[in-house]
């Protein structure tokens, strides 16, 4: 039983916290789409999407408007794609119909995004998964709700390079074909290590194959309301600190259980996870940059925020499994540059740097993630990037991630605006010192020893 303190606690944090439930999607499996030619793939695929959520739009607007609480995206996921169409495209232009398809059914549903144009290759690629990644620049160019992921690495099979390389060389292209828009297509794009199957947040969602044949998953996000709970224990110790977000994030777990039950129900599909992730956006106060500097940090950057973005994850997830039996996809916090003011301002004021992005993701939720850079870094560089990101997510048993934009046209102290919850970026500096002969190596580094608990 809800009482009237817990109402009125909840609607001070929607109005004056920014707290939200960032997107409710609807995955859905394409498994039984193979047709017997491309053509036949493509409608089963559009007939399904749109059948299955055809009500997803509506539910998530009534839902809000029953209990007042924003629900800024509703999105589809789908199987991934490589698995889907591999039987029936025979070219990357194939794979590109598909892309022209999944946009037309997120266009008719009335979706923000729909992921799943992806492929799992962390310990090999199929022909189907070259030719999907191959097709990524031009089915992100050509379309503007589809979102792509590739996963290169896990902790059990270790990294794919050959993938590795090759998507250095497609996140360039992509960057180019894009460039009119800010080369856009970037950001519509993540390559991870040990990627979940249940995961609701763009750009890396996708329909997992262990999964029901529709699901419905809730992401939640709250950073402005956690900076507020933590703004009343100021100056207080550790312990203090820890409890009020753990509680905090307890409270904000409830708010995603509420909407995805009733969300289930209404639609009448299975309910899958809640992700409890301090996603910020672009608004003032919404920022997980400015909890760092709640906690007591100058800029996210100073020393100690590897520590305090540790402790801060660590607790959100410890309020959400308490809120919630079944807390998934990639709960904690996000740290994307250009969808955070404070971060912005930490980079503009030199205190954060790639570097010291890439040692906090292996504390916080996913990676490095909306990292802008010059236009002109070679396709070695994103690799080289992308692999180190690969190594903290293999080794630490973890899921990071690497979305990353070569802006055509810009260089260190431009920014590029991407509008939205995307938000504006800072072009930051990247190490000059070549890797080509490392990525040019080829192959497979092998699983972590710690792998082997069979």
């Amino acid at each position: 039983m809800i009482s009237i303190n817990e109402v009125i606690e909840t609607n001070e944090m929607i109005q004056k916290m920014n707290l939200d439930v960032r997107t409710i999607t609807m995955g859905i499996s394409l498994l039984d789409c193979v047709g017997k030619d491309l053509q036949d793939t493509c409608d089963k695929i559009y007939n399904k999407i749109t059948t299955s959520a055809k009500d997803l739009v509506a539910t998530g607007q009534d839902i809000s408007k029953k209990y007042g609480i924003p629900i800024v995206h509703k999105r589809i996921s789908v199987t991934p794609i490589a698995l889907v169409g591999g039987s029936v495209c025979k070219s990357s232009s194939d794979f590109v119909e598909i892309a022209k398809t999944l946009d037309a059914a997120a266009v008719k549903c009335g979706v923000n995004f729909i992921g799943g144009y992806s492929a799992l290759v962390s310990k090999g690629m199929t022909d189907a998964d070259e030719l999907l990644i191959r097709s990524i620049p031009e089915a992100l160019a050509v379309t503007s709700k589809v979102c792509s992921s590739i996963n290169t690495g896990s902790t059990k099979t270790g990294i794919n390079m050959d993938a590795v390389k090759l998507i250095g060389e497609i996140i360039r292209e992509t960057a180019e074909l894009t460039k009119d828009e800010g080369s856009i297509g970037c950001a519509k794009f993540v390559v991870f290590c040990n990627a979940p199957d249940d995961n609701p947040f763009m750009a890396g969602a996708f329909h997992g194959v262990t999964e029901a044949d529709r699901i419905i998953n809730v992401g939640v996000s709250g950073p402005g309301v956690v900076k507020a709970a933590i703004e009343s224990v100021r100056g207080k110790d550790f312990e203090v600190l820890c409890e009020t977000i753990k509680k905090t994030a307890f409270k904000i777990t409830r708010v995603g259980q509420l909407v995805a039950k009733e969300a289930s129900e209404r639609l009448g599909i299975p309910f899958g996870i809640i992700d409890l992730s301090l996603a910020p956006t672009p608004a003032v106060g919404d920022s997980v940059g400015e909890i760092l500097e709640e906690i007591g940090l100058e800029y996210a950057g100073a020393p100690g925020t590897t520590a305090a973005l540790a402790m801060l994850n660590d607790q959100v997830k410890k309020g959400g499994v308490m809120a919630s039996s079944y807390v998934g996809g990639l709960s904690g916090a996000f740290i994307p540059v250009s969808e955070d003011q404070r971060m912005i301002d930490a980079v503009a004021a030199g205190a954060l740097t790639l570097e010291k992005l890439e040692a906090m993701t292996c504390v916080c939720s996913v990676g490095l993630d909306m990292i802008a850079i010059p236009g002109d870094t070679k396709a070695t560089t994103i690799s080289g990037i992308i692999a180190d990101e690969m190594a903290l997510g293999m080794v630490n048993q973890k899921t990071t991630a690497v979305r990353i934009i070569p802006v055509i046209g810009k260089d260190i102290g431009d920014t590029v605006e991407f509008g939205g919850l995307l938000g504006y970026a800072p072009i930051m500096p990247v190490n000059q010192y070549s890797c080509d002969a490392f990525i040019n190596r080829g192959g497979r580094i092998p699983a972590p020893i710690h792998s082997f608990k069979n």
